[in-house]
């Protein structure tokens, strides 16, 4: 599915229909294939990020595939930790999950948290997914700053 791909190394703004005001990564194929994930910031300032589960995200019983919720905390992570990165590339160092709930198809699923440390080349970051507003993982992680995006510089 490389048609969903764009080059551009930021996220595009979503102009109309059901993520209108929300940001996807076009250039995440990986992301992209796996949602896509959106991302917007909240009137607080804080970021979310969030996507609707379909079928293909559950699993042979019908719920969300562990996986999947796991793929999804590792973008939110760095979603949630946008102001912090600035202009920085990263890598997940650590990622861990406690599954509190099973997804189910149809649920908007969002991914909402805080950096518990920065300031430094490593992020730590904790957050929890909800479906529909019930808490199904509880996630923290580990972010490693790996330079910088030339996009970015001067921004």
């Amino acid at each position: 599915m490389t048609e969903i791909v764009e080059p551009s190394h930021g996220p595009i703004a979503i102009t109309e229909g059901e993520w209108s005001g929300w940001s996807t990564w076009k250039s995440d194929a990986f992301e992209q294939t796996a949602g896509p994930f959106y991302e917007k910031q909240d009137t607080n300032g804080d970021w979310i990020c969030a996507f609707v589960a379909e079928q293909r995200h559950m699993n042979g019983a019908g719920f969300m595939h562990g996986g999947c919720l796991m793929t999804f905390a590792d973008a939110a992570l760095f979603t949630i930790a946008r102001n912090e990165m600035r202009d920085s590339y990263g890598v997940t160092m650590n990622l861990a999950g406690d599954f509190l709930a099973a997804g189910k198809a149809g649920q908007r699923i969002e991914g909402r948290g805080e950096v518990t440390r920065g300031g430094g080349k490593t992020v730590f970051v904790r957050g929890i997914v909800t479906g529909d507003g019930t808490p199904l993982l509880s996630f923290s992680g580990i972010i490693r700053k790996t330079g910088k995006r030339a996009d970015r510089i001067g921004d």
